[in-house]
């Protein structure tokens, strides 16, 4: 099951509770893995982590993300960081990242090494892009299900993403990071009629 909260906070529920950029969560402390795609307030909300983190969950993401993971009590080895075109395999998940990163805007610069994640679950592929603009270097990847910002400003606007997603052809995309600082239903409305006819569109945003 997906769920996803405002802005990039999805949660993916199987035999395992995975987090994304959690925000605005209800407190649950249910999480066995919390993704990071970066360190900006809306993607690394300490509150937030707090809600749903236990002395278990291991904390996934860019070199950033360690000092402060420390300070919330994350144990040192369940800090995971990684870095843009990183594999692993972490209990049941194939884990691959790809570069995030603003083309001439000046909000997530290349050199940060901040983080899109490719997770694969029981032969799902799940593209997670983060806060990033489309870049040639992502073009060949593969997906079932692909998180793709459509706000603008910070990120790709929806003319750009609908671009993008019609050339990698999921079977599904979710939109997200629009409606909670930039970004607008018309604009959904709008990315949707971009799309070719066998990408499945799911709007589980909640704004």
């Amino acid at each position: 099951m997906i769920t996803v909260n405002c802005q990039s906070s999805i949660k993916i529920t199987n035999k395992k509770i995975i987090y994304f950029d959690p925000l605005k969560v209800e407190a649950q402390h249910d999480a066995d893995y919390i993704f990071i795609t970066h360190t900006h307030w809306d993607h690394f909300s300490k509150e937030d982590i707090e809600k749903i983190k236990q002395d278990t969950t291991k904390i996934i993401g860019p070199n950033d993300i360690l000092e402060e993971s420390l300070i919330l009590g994350f144990k040192k080895e369940n800090i995971i960081l990684l870095r843009p075109n990183d594999k692993l395999i972490l209990d049941d998940l194939k884990i691959q990242t790809v570069p995030a990163y603003n083309k001439t805007k000046p909000f997530h610069p290349k050199e940060n090494n901040w983080l899109g994640y490719i997770i694969t679950i029981e032969n799902e592929k799940y593209y997670v892009m983060g806060d990033t603009d489309a870049l040639e270097e992502n073009e060949n990847i593969k997906c079932d299900t692909l998180f793709i910002p459509i706000g603008g400003t910070y990120t790709m606007d929806y003319q750009e993403a609908a671009t993008f997603t019609n050339y990698l052809t999921p079977k599904k995309v979710i939109p997200i990071h629009y409606g909670l600082v930039v970004g607008t239903k018309e604009d959904l409305e709008k990315f949707k009629h971009l799309l070719k006819d066998e990408i499945e569109v799911e709007e589980k945003i909640i704004v």
